[in-house]
């Protein structure tokens, strides 16, 4: 797969962040590791293509038009959606291996700093930043893309037709605002059904559709989905989000218990496997891991584009379900409601056949004020386009 051109680099930042022609700065977001034993080949391929695009960038940067370009690196946080460290460094070279060579090779900026400066970023990181972002795009003003685990086998999906999937996107948002519950049906190896409700009462759905037309927004990208925060609890009435949740871990399907919006147990398959171990010990360990923290419907699976094992891409490929943290997309759950830092986390499950071959979406229903149902899906495709 190719990489991206200048041309192609001026064009995706006009796409994204079209308007606002006082926009002229630009930020390349990277995270470098702390320890050089968590590094990864993607990882240090992502680091050199972060690299690659504020060279490029800083060489087309008239044609988009820009006056600055800035690769900011700082150290990775370590989980999916942690809060950023305090500060950052703006680098003019080659990034180190590691995060302690930082110091030498770039300047030492507060975050706040450059939130205030630069207007626009792209963040192609390890670990994604969408929540934090999102959070200091609504105090600062600035526009954000988020791209964690972004690869060059992903260019294909920076190539849709984003006005088609802005259209599936935003027919899905108004049904999820509409909404008071969405009933999900899944099955386990063609025969054991499984259900979950989810409480949609007392929150509005969000859609990420590619472009960032909006100051003080952030999202993913490449983007199409629509989704929406489960009901929490926090205006004092329990939250009725229950039932049944399956995910498959490595071959291995799980079975969630689900009430009032957390999941409170796990139940092992046939035997107890590693993954039964690893997330019942979470549960434990970690109660917020167990928020419900979004419904998703991602529409690029209708567009040709494939998995390719990165979150980032996959989950706009069908539905998905995601666990931990919530506060970024409006709900309640946040870095104060796990024990440490590190382990914040929102992480999603996509059900689609190449992530859970085992399990199947069988049928979504959308629920609504006045009683009527509206079927979105049925067996794994939508019925509403």
């Amino acid at each position: 797969m190719a990489a991206l051109t200048e041309k192609d680099l001026a064009g995706l930042v006009r796409s994204v962040f079209p308007g606002f022609p006082e926009d002229r700065a630009l930020g390349i977001l990277v995270d470098v590791p702390r320890d050089r034993a968590r590094d990864n080949p993607d990882w240090r391929r992502r680091r050199a293509m972060a690299e690659d695009w504020a060279a490029r960038l800083i060489a087309a940067a008239p044609s988009v038009p820009l006056d600055t370009v800035r690769l900011v690196a700082y150290p990775d946080v370590g989980s999916n959606n942690a809060d950023l460290p305090e500060e950052c460094f703006l680098a003019a070279g080659a990034l180190p291996s590691e995060a302690s060579g930082l110091a030498e090779r770039a300047e030492r900026r507060l975050f706040e700093e450059v939130f205030e400066e630069i207007p626009l970023f792209l963040a192609p990181t390890e670990y994604s930043t969408t929540a934090p972002l999102k959070n200091a795009a609504s105090r600062h003003g600035f526009r954000a893309a988020t791209m964690p685990g972004f690869s060059e086998i992903m260019i294909p999906a920076l190539r849709v037709d984003y006005g088609e999937v802005g259209r599936r996107v935003g027919a899905l948002k108004e049904r999820l605002d509409r909404a008071v519950e969405a009933e999900v049906e899944f099955v386990k190896d063609g025969r054991e059904p499984h259900r979950m409700l989810f409480d949609l009462r007392h929150r509005t759905a969000h859609e990420s559709a590619g472009r960032f037309p909006k100051k003080g927004t952030a999202g993913n990208l490449p983007s199409g989905e629509a989704y929406i925060v489960p009901y929490e609890g926090e205006k004092g009435e329990a939250s009725r989000t229950r039932g049944e949740l399956p995910v498959e871990f490595s071959g291995e399907v799980l079975v969630f218990a689900v009430e009032a919006n957390r999941a409170v147990a796990v139940r092992p398959a046939a035997t107890l496997g590693p993954a039964w171990k690893e997330e019942a010990e979470r549960l434990r360990r970690e109660p917020a891991y167990g928020n419900m923290a979004e419904l998703g419907f991602g529409v690029l699976g209708d567009f040709g584009i494939g998995p390719v094992g990165e979150i980032l891409l996959d989950e706009k490929l069908g539905l998905h379900v995601a666990f931990g943290r919530s506060d970024h997309f409006g709900g309640r759950t946040g870095p104060a409601d796990f024990s440490r830092p590190e382990e914040v986390v929102h992480i999603d499950r996509i059900y689609i056949p190449a992530t859970q071959p085992r399990v199947a979406v069988y049928a979504v229903v959308l629920r609504y004020p006045d009683g009527s149902d509206e079927v979105v899906m049925s067996e794994g495709r939508y019925t509403i386009f």
